[in-house]
C-alpha cells in the first residue's frame, strides 16, 4: 500500500461536479485544465472516443510531471446514433429534453488513471443509462427555466432537479451520470495501491 505522502493525485479537469465527486473519497488531489483538442475524429464510436480523450486529458497534464497519478475523463451522451453536446442555450436545452420524452439516453464515460512516473495506465468506459417518462413542453420549459442546465451534455443535473424528469435510471455507478464513476475509479486507485479506507 502506497502512503498518502507518498504519492501525488491530479484530477485533469477543471469540471465543478468531477471535483466534487473526487471529494466525497476524501484523497488529496490537485486539479489541472488539460486543454486537449475533444472533436471527435472520423467514423469514431462513442466509446472509443471517450476513452481516448479521457487518456489524452491524463497523458497532457502527466506531461509536466515525474509522477503522480492523473485521472483523466470524458463523457458523451448518446441519443440513438447522436453524441449529444452541451445545450449552450435555453432553447436548444429544451429541443433535447423534448427529443428525449419517453426515450432513452445512454451517457458513456471514459475513465483513465495514468501513472506519470512509470508512463502506465488503466482505461474503461462506464455505461450510463437514463429512461425519460413523457414530458410535457411545459415541464420541460420550467425545468430548463429553473434549473439552467446549459453546461451538462443532455441538458439536465441528476444531482439536482432533472430527477423529476425520469422513469427509471440504470447502471453501475449513479455517480458515472454526473461525470465520475467512483466505484470504478476506486478500484483502480486500489490497484495502484491507493485506498482511501487504508
Amino acid at each position: 500500500m502506497i502512503d498518502s505522502a507518498d504519492y501525488s493525485l491530479w484530477l485533469a479537469s477543471t469540471s465543478p461536479y468531477r471535483q466534487q465527486l473526487l471529494q466525497k473519497t476524501g484523497l488529496k488531489f490537485t486539479t489541472s485544465a488539460p486543454n486537449i483538442d475533444e472533436s471527435p475524429l472520423p467514423d469514431e464510436s462513442p466509446t472509443a472516443l471517450v476513452q481516448r480523450l479521457a487518456l489524452a486529458k491524463a497523458r497532457k497534464v502527466a506531461e509536466s510531471l515525474d509522477s503522480g497519478v492523473i485521472i483523466g475523463s470524458d463523457q458523451v451522451a448518446v441519443f440513438g446514433q447522436d453524441i449529444l453536446g452541451k445545450p449552450h442555450t435555453k432553447a436548444k436545452a429544451v429541443d433535447q429534453l423534448q427529443r428525449f420524452s419517453g426515450k432513452k439516453v445512454t451517457f458513456l464515460t471514459g475513465l483513465a488513471l495514468f501513472d506519470a512516473a512509470e508512463q502506465s495506465y488503466q482505461l474503461c468506459c462506464e455505461p450510463f443509462h437514463v429512461y425519460f417518462r413523457q414530458l410535457s413542453r411545459l415541464e420541460i420549459q420550467r425545468y430548463v427555466e429553473l434549473e439552467q442546465p446549459l453546461d451538462c451534455a443532455g441538458s439536465f443535473k441528476s444531482e439536482g432537479l432533472g430527477i423529476c424528469l425520469f422513469d427509471k435510471l440504470e447502471g453501475d455507478d449513479p455517480n458515472s451520470l454526473i461525470g465520475l464513476p467512483l466505484i470504478r475509479l476506486l478500484a483502480m486507485l486500489r490497484r495502484h495501491g491507493i485506498n482511501p479506507l487504508c
